[in-house]
């Protein structure tokens, strides 16, 4: 059975997605640490879930997350605990094409009951590149 920062860390980073999703970038400020540290696709370094937004509003007409289900790493503690967001991406590129199926992973650092870090990977690259006919077989 897992313990209470478990269940107390999952729930968090489902209510930050939640939250995100709407999308209100800055509704999840409550949720996150102050020092908060981002790494987005491509190794961009950001502070907010607002930066996060905006990029993604240059690279999607729209775009949310089916989350496939929320993992908590074992050994956390309330000083620090690892969580994992496995899903897919789905919505519009720029032009209005609709896609769906885009994977990702979200990885979560929760100190104190608060996102500290956040570190986020997807398909979405390699899908503009094949749009481009850039892909590599």
């Amino acid at each position: 059975m897992p313990g209470m920062q478990e269940r107390d860390a999952a729930a968090l980073v489902d209510e930050y997605l939640r939250i995100l999703m709407i999308p209100d970038p800055e509704g999840v400020r409550a949720l996150v640490a102050p020092d908060l540290r981002i790494t987005f696709t491509g190794g961009r370094a950001m502070r907010a879930p607002a930066e996060c937004a905006a990029f993604n509003a240059g690279r999607y007409a729209w775009v949310r997350k089916r989350i496939e289900r929320t993992e908590v790493v074992s050994g956390g503690t309330d000083e620090e605990t690892v969580v994992y967001s496995p899903g897919t991406l789905y919505g519009a590129w720029p032009d209005g094409t609709a896609f769906e199926g885009n994977r990702y992973v979200d990885r979560y650092v929760v100190r104190h009951g608060l996102i500290a870090r956040m570190d986020v990977w997807n398909d979405s690259a390699e899908w503009l590149l094949q749009r481009a006919g850039l892909a590599q077989p």
